[in-house]
């Protein structure tokens, strides 16, 4: 079968995540990479062997044998980046957050529809292995019922200085980080509807930084009687924490 052609936006830290990763996918081949810097994008290109590269993805999203663009970007170039791979009829990969409001996300939804592509936010929370195992014994009933999901990510701050101004992120550390919490509650739960949302944001570390919130917690009530308690966090010193719990009437995990 012929591989399935892949196009990454994008040339920094998380374009070269994209990169590996889709190193180790049977059936995938990056085949152009896209970067306003002409450095950046050739050393890019040369690191992980892809035969083209560009200063300007729109002539990336010509090329016929690219059929999925990833778009490793910052936050508020999301938006025109998917309508105009959509107009070019690739599949779109969007790093989180998928843009900055509500209205972009209409547009965004729109055009791939309209052009019967897909469009997909690059969630990997659900495909941890340790994650899946858990997965694995609530679908099999070994906790029985479950009422709480508790799920966090911290640390003390995130890797590109254009995260802190809210210009171009769009908020804090809850845009940031809070789709992975959000979407492993439903997930564990079998996607029920949220009945009730309350979040408490503030910035507590950072004030220098960002007018963001560093510091995020989020209480989700759902539909079949389970609560989700999410925290997130730019402002936990010593590295990455990332954890969850999970209680049911039977046993939690």
């Amino acid at each position: 079968m012929k591989p399935i052609g892949i196009g990454i936006i994008g040339s920094q830290f998380i374009a070269t995540l994209h990169a590996e990763a889709l190193q180790r996918v049977t059936g995938a081949q990056v085949l152009a990479v896209a970067s306003p810097t002409q450095a950046h994008a050739k050393m890019f290109a040369e690191k992980y062997h892809i035969p083209k590269w560009f200063t300007d993805y729109r002539e990336l999203l010509q090329l016929a044998d690219v059929h999925i663009v990833t778009l490793c970007l910052p936050n508020d170039l999301h938006c025109q980046a998917t309508l105009d791979a959509a107009r070019a009829g690739k599949h779109v990969i969007c790093e989180k957050p998928l843009c900055m409001n509500l209205q972009e996300a209409d547009q965004m939804i729109a055009a791939c529809d309209k052009a019967g592509v897909q469009l997909m936010y690059a969630e990997e929370l659900c495909f941890t292995p340790k994650y899946v195992r858990a997965k694995q014994l609530v679908d099999e009933g070994a906790l029985g019922k479950v009422y709480l999901i508790k799920q966090s990510e911290k640390h003390y701050g995130p890797h590109s200085d254009w995260f802190w101004n809210t210009e171009r992120s769009g908020g804090g550390v809850l845009l940031d980080m809070g789709c992975h919490g959000i979407e492993f509650a439903r997930w564990i739960l079998g996607r029920p509807k949220a009945t009730s949302i309350y979040a408490q944001c503030g910035t507590y570390v950072h004030k220098d930084r960002t007018r963001g919130d560093d510091n995020a917690i989020l209480l989700v009530e759902f539909e079949n009687d389970a609560v989700a308690l999410i925290e997130e966090s730019w402002a936990r010193p010593g590295g990455m924490d990332d954890r969850a719990e999970i209680y049911g009437s039977q046993g939690m995990t």
